[in-house]
């Protein structure tokens, strides 16, 4: 079959084809080549996220913050406005559509959060005490501080005292049992601590005292006495029969507590038992005085 103008009908379509192509002035391509140019357009766009600043590199896409100024500079208008051209990549049909994902970025002022500061609570109670710890090494001495101010004068020291000293100046024989020496000259009697009737001294502040004792011996006469602490006999004063008649002491130290007594005894003996004095002068004395109190430690 022949057409007009002497053209068969193969070659008539060969001639619609080739108008056809240069019609839409783009080569004829393969599915493989449509599949390499996608390939391609992404890793262009991948290289172009990772040099861009605003790309996020954790989730390796772009990160849009809009600045109020552009906003105020340029109006909103869609794409599809009258006189706008669309970007070239939505004419074309075989570039992929990738659309850019926003990522919210939250500003939150913690200022408003924040409340007022409350009251404090009421203390707990207190824990069990924990095992006492090792002592540790003693530390260096610190550095002298300045003198201090002269503080206001104190009471008056309410300082205790007791002290005795008597005399007798009559004779006395003994032999027959114990027999308490009695003075009879009164010389120093502090507070009356010393009782003249009974020859004991009672003791009314406590603490430490000195006493001493002194007699005359009687010639051819034992002389033998003790100094008695209650009922126990402390010290003895002692001389044998001789045909002189000589002076004899002893002293010491007791320790006293309140209501203790302190007394002089003379000794039962088979011999005859004297002290030597008279009428006139005093041989015979007994002394005691008070030398520190307890409570002064």
């Amino acid at each position: 079959m022949t057409v007009r103008g002497g053209h068969t009908p193969s070659a008539l379509c060969a001639w619609v084809v080739l108008l056809l192509l240069v019609v839409s002035g783009e080569p004829y391509r393969t599915p493989y080549d449509q599949e390499q140019d996608q390939n391609r357009d992404r890793d262009s766009e991948t290289t172009d996220l990772r040099t861009d600043p605003r790309t996020d590199p954790r989730t390796n896409t772009r990160v849009y913050h809009r600045d109020v100024s552009e906003v105020r500079g340029k109006d909103c208008r869609r794409c599809c406005d009258p006189g706008e051209q669309p970007p070239p990549h939505y004419s074309n049909p075989h570039y992929p559509q990738q659309y850019p994902q926003y990522q919210a970025v939250p500003q939150i002022n913690i200022t408003i959060l924040k409340g007022e500061k409350g009251d404090s609570g009421q203390r707990g109670p207190y824990g069990k005490s924990g095992k006492s710890g090792q002592s540790g090494p003693r530390g260096p001495n610190g550095i002298r501080g300045t003198k201090g101010s002269i503080g206001t004068p104190g009471e008056p020291c309410k300082a205790q005292y007791a002290a005795f000293s008597v005399g007798r100046k009559k004779a006395i024989h003994s032999n027959d049992y114990y027999q308490t020496l009695v003075f009879d000259t009164e010389l120093v009697n502090l507070y009356g601590h010393f009782n003249m009737f009974t020859g004991k001294f009672y003791c009314y502040v406590p603490g430490i005292y000195y006493f001493s004792l002194n007699v005359h011996t009687w010639n051819q006469k034992e002389t033998y006495v003790h100094v008695m602490h209650n009922e126990r006999e402390v010290v003895i004063l002692y001389a044998q029969p001789s045909d002189r008649s000589i002076m004899q002491s002893q002293s010491l130290m007791l320790e006293l507590e309140r209501e203790d007594q302190v007394w002089v005894r003379l000794f039962k003996g088979e011999r005859e038992n004297a002290i030597f004095s008279d009428d006139f002068d005093t041989y015979v004395t007994f002394n005691g005085h008070l030398i520190k109190p307890k409570s002064e430690g």
